[in-house]
């Protein structure tokens, strides 16, 4: 386009009487597009989040993948093999057994607490398989008593502390469903008991952590699950969170059955699919904002060439050609479109980002997982919104910029 089209085209989009202020129709266009890219941008953002904040919380407590078996009992007693297996795969920066039952906790109450018992390696050290080690408000996973008569340190949750009033140095029983015995007096099977002191508190984030789990040491874990010397499984840490489950792959293909590798999305693989599809689905209900305002663009081009009829006949009759026409039309409605999609991209970028700094929007965690409302804006995410509402724009010309190509100059000179 040349100097020429562009002016006329800045003139087209003024008033009648040619004042500095856009005309009420070319705003009411350029707010819609503001509102429907921030609306994007804004939505995308927070569905990023989400995904983002579950899985950064999700890793805290849980491996990178889970080496375990098939068949009816989780149990693999030639785990000292399978670790060194796992071990050797090139990927995997640390790795060790782990135990899962589950079990009722009471702190001497008249009630317990359904809980998931996990037993895991002492760790302190910096090259760990979980960050569980790091989430400490109090102890750590040293797992070391002081009171006596009791059968070892356990650390819980904080919800579920906050929740049974207990705290570290708290002696408190927990229900194993394993090594039941027989009473013959009463005719039932009688559980077992075992005293355990809280040796540390641990705070996630998630709420299904820090409400449900009690760690014990491994071996312990062993004893109270009725496993003996077999463990539940292997898990482990390798060096790119993403590329987990192409090594759980590797390993299954090593061990051949029964073993089975399962890497921390295909765990939490209903939840990512749900959040994936939601963000799809929000992303394409917002869209529609940006089409209905791609019509106010059409109806404000639509109008302009209505008005501008006789100004067109006599440009065209002062030899300007229908191509040029065309392009000044297509000028109008990119010139909305820029400038709507730029302010709408810094405004959405800014609330944004205010939302996920500030934490301006709580949410409750035993619904949600998480105790507010994340924010995590991708370059690609807000390019995508960009070029989609910079496209509608300019899809929206194509109509009214053909119609004023066609109008024949001496028709249009004597339109009324």
């Amino acid at each position: 386009m040349n100097r020429v089209e562009w002016w006329i085209a800045g003139r087209y989009l003024r008033s009648r009487r040619a004042s500095r202020f856009v005309s009420l129709i070319t705003l009411i266009a350029i707010a819609g597009v503001t509102l429907g890219v921030m609306a994007l941008i804004v939505v995308i953002g927070v569905m990023s989040g989400l995904q983002k904040d579950l899985r950064e919380k999700i890793l805290i407590a849980n491996p990178h993948l889970r080496v375990l078996t098939y068949g009816e009992g989780l149990r693999i007693d030639d785990w000292q093999r399978v670790l060194g297996v796992v071990r050797q795969e090139s990927q995997v920066v640390a790795a060790t057994p782990f135990v899962l039952s589950q079990g009722l906790l009471s702190a001497g109450h008249d009630y317990a607490e359904g809980v998931a018992v996990i037993g895991l390696e002492q760790d302190t050290g910096r090259v760990s398989v979980t960050g569980l080690a790091r989430s400490f408000t109090s102890g750590d996973l040293r797992f070391s008593t002081k009171a006596k008569d009791v059968d070892g340190g356990v650390v819980i949750g904080q919800r579920l502390a906050s929740r049974l009033d207990v705290y570290t140095g708290s002696v408190v029983t927990l229900i194993s469903p394993a090594g039941s015995s027989f009473n013959p007096s009463l005719g039932a099977f009688v559980p077992r008991y075992w005293r355990f002191e809280v040796t540390g508190v641990f705070e996630t984030g998630m709420y299904e952590y820090d409400n449900t789990y009690v760690v014990m040491a491994r071996p312990l874990a062993q004893r109270f699950a009725g496993l003996g010397g077999a463990v539940t499984g292997i898990e482990a840490r390798v060096r790119d969170p993403w590329r987990a489950g192409a090594v759980a792959r590797a390993i299954e293909r090593t061990l051949g059955y029964p073993y089975r590798a399962m890497d921390w999305s295909t765990q939490n693989a209903s939840l990512f699919s749900a959040l994936k599809l939601e963000k799809l689905a929000m992303a394409v209900i917002l869209l529609l904002i940006v089409l209905v305002a791609a019509f106010n663009i059409v109806s404000t081009l639509t109008m302009a060439v209505g008005d501008r009829t006789k100004e067109i006949g006599i440009l065209r009759a002062m030899g300007m050609t229908a191509g040029q026409v065309r392009r000044i039309f297509v000028a109008q409605g990119v010139v909305v479109g820029v400038i709507g999609t730029a302010v709408g991209t810094v405004g959405g970028v800014a609330l944004a980002t205010a939302v996920g700094r500030y934490r301006l929007i709580p949410l409750d965690p035993t619904v949600y997982f998480i105790d507010h409302l994340p924010v995590s804006l991708a370059v690609s995410d807000v390019v995508t919104v960009v070029l989609a509402s910079l496209l509608i724009a300019a899809l929206a010309t194509v109509y009214p910029s053909a119609q004023a190509a066609k109008l024949i100059p001496v028709e249009a000179i004597r339109h009324e």
